[in-house]
């Protein structure tokens, strides 16, 4: 009986001191896990405008300083940068410097950071409105389809016309598809609506995105209500100055162009900087092709102003929870393009892969100015 008394306490002293030794080991990793940020890190930023632009550049620089102090990185920011071989001579520039991320906030630079993430292993690349991924390239994107189609409820709500005003910057699939669901969000609350688009083949070229804005609004002078996918702020600047309501892009610029703004869709990249960077600070990268819903919080609606009418907030909210209950979408069909072709059954949506890679079409209700 003595030695069965014995082999207990001896089993059990032995397992208190596994429990003790496991512990201690969680307690370690834990404590690897939060220290990563002991060191500073350099972060390089590119961007194709100004980090001041009040719009998509602005947007991705305020998001890596909200994040700086806490993760305790530097960040090192290349403005205008082209999206041509310059891109390559940046990036090369940054890691020289010692940037162990390179942030590349432009669609255009796609090739270069592809080529980039090849020669460089040991550092991480994020490429933000991107497709690709590799070992250490990640790329995200917002599904802004779903903000664009509540901005056009505002949009719809607001005008009195029915003639809606549209400036964009390229003709491919990621601007068609944000067009396309603000057309459809319009039309929901004002059916027989139509939206005059005219694009300008820049993402950030003031002078060109003024002609083009101009241009489409003297050719239609009864729209009163406008909307953009641009970088370029002069679309907003007309507006204002023409006593024309205007529904914003990339952040909230209420303050700016208080007596025509509506609302904007926005950006708040923070929380996947912070995932992407921490993810990498603790070897637990991978590369990966994200589109992140809109109610994780990348994407979203600015504030209503006191410019909207009565009752587009009720709307908005209505439209919001059909989007919770995953029981609708924006592109759930029955969808018409503008050549009275069905081009979305009912009781069908259309994949993510036509969503991103094959929007060449347009809704019923879109006429596009040459």
């Amino acid at each position: 009986m003595g030695n069965n008394y014995s082999r207990r306490i001896l089993i059990t002293a032995i397992v208190i001191l596994v429990a003790v030794v496991l512990g201690l080991i969680l307690i370690r990793n834990a404590s690897v896990d939060t220290d990563v940020t002991r060191h500073t890190t350099k972060v390089g930023l590119l961007i194709n405008g100004s980090k001041e632009d009040h719009s998509f550049c602005q947007a991705h620089y305020d998001a890596l300083m909200r994040i700086r102090d806490d993760l305790n990185l530097e960040i090192c920011c290349r403005e205008n940068v082209p999206e041509d071989e310059t891109c390559s001579s940046e990036i090369e520039g940054l890691i020289g410097e010692g940037c162990r991320f390179v942030v590349g906030a432009s669609f255009g630079y796609g090739d270069y950071i592809v080529r980039a993430a090849k020669r460089h292993p040991d550092v991480f690349f994020l490429h933000p409105a991107g497709s690709e991924k590799d070992t250490n390239l990640s790329s995200a994107f917002g599904r802004m389809y779903q903000a664009r189609y509540l901005s056009g409820i505002v949009a719809g709500k607001r005008t009195k016309t029915g003639k809606i005003g549209f400036v964009a910057a390229f003709p491919f699939s990621e601007v068609i598809r944000g067009l396309n669901a603000f057309t459809l969000g319009v039309r929901s609350v004002a059916p027989e609506a139509e939206v005059y688009v005219r694009y300008c083949e820049s993402w950030v070229d003031d002078k060109i995105a003024e002609k083009a804005c101009v241009g489409l609004l003297d050719a239609h002078p009864d729209i009163d209500v406008l909307s953009m996918h641009t970088n370029s702020l002069k679309p907003n600047e007309i507006a204002e100055k023409r006593g024309i309501w205007a529904v914003g892009y990339n952040a909230n610029n209420a303050d700016i162009f208080p007596n025509s703004y509506l609302t904007s869709c926005e950006w708040h990249w923070d929380s996947y900087y912070r995932k992407s960077i921490l993810s990498g600070l603790q070897g637990k990268f991978h590369g990966e092709n994200l589109w992140i819903e809109m109610e994780e919080g990348i994407v979203g609606l600015s504030e209503l102003t006191k410019n909207t009418v009565p009752g587009t907030g009720e709307a908005v909210e209505e439209a919001m929870k059909r989007f919770k209950s995953r029981e609708y979408d924006v592109f759930y069909g029955p969808i018409v393009d503008n050549t009275g072709k069905v081009r979305v059954p009912e009781g069908e949506s259309m994949s993510d892969d036509d969503l991103l890679n094959h929007f060449e079409w347009y809704v019923e209700g879109v006429t596009v100015e040459e």
